[in-house]
């Protein structure tokens, strides 16, 4: 905000940032509207899930921000993350994708999406739907945790063990706990905004709500 418009407003100093998770606070505008308007909201929506697995997964080895810049060609190449339709891509459509520039070209990860579509469908059969399965790891209500500095926030848990462990024997790849630990952060199962975080209190109270 430059000085004349905060001369414009009625004062001479612009209104100061607010507090954000070091990692949702610097100068990559994605990742800010990410850390702002998504992370750590609760999700009851089975194709975000699976969006977030695919994505999650996809990141292995690399940066959030790398995915963040190829998400909306994920979202072409996967048909919008419905896994009733990823579930039945053959192998003439895996190798069309290890040639997609918009994605991260690992036939490893794109042959796991789509058997992690087919799981995900065995699940949603088993449970009815996918959502009330995961978040049954946590009690079915998002843990609110109160972390003062970036190294206090873990990188797994005993539930995401749980969760990860459960999910490999039903056919998942690519799930091990740290990058089900950060599927359970981007859905919300988990509260892991830092306290001093504008964030923080905005999704708790989003959580008591949607528990309602």
């Amino acid at each position: 905000m430059g000085e004349s418009n905060a001369k414009a407003r009625g004062g001479g100093t612009p209104e100061p940032r607010p507090a954000r998770c070091p990692w949702g606070g610097g100068d990559d505008p994605r990742l800010r509207a990410y850390h702002d308007r998504e992370w750590g909201v609760p999700t009851h929506d089975d194709r975000r899930h699976f969006e977030f697995l695919t994505l999650e997964s996809a990141q292995a080895g690399l940066s959030w921000a790398i995915v963040l810049k190829k998400r909306e060609g994920y979202e072409r190449a996967f048909s919008g993350f419905d896994p009733e339709r990823v579930a039945r891509y053959d192998a003439a459509r895996v190798a069309r994708l290890t040639r997609e520039p918009t994605i991260v070209r690992n036939r490893r990860k794109i042959e796991a999406a789509v058997r992690n579509a087919q799981a995900f469908r065995r699940v949603q059969r088993e449970f009815g739907s996918f959502d009330a399965y995961c978040w049954g790891f946590v009690g079915g209500a998002p843990r609110q945790n109160r972390w003062r500095r970036p190294e206090e926030v873990p990188a797994s848990t005993p539930q995401s063990d749980t969760f990860s462990r459960d999910l490999r024997q039903r056919g998942f790849g690519f799930v091990g706990t740290t990058i089900i630990y950060a599927h359970m952060q981007a859905v919300g199962m988990v509260n892991d905004h830092l306290v001093r975080c504008f964030r923080h209190t905005e999704v708790k109270a989003l959580a008591a709500r949607s528990s309602r």
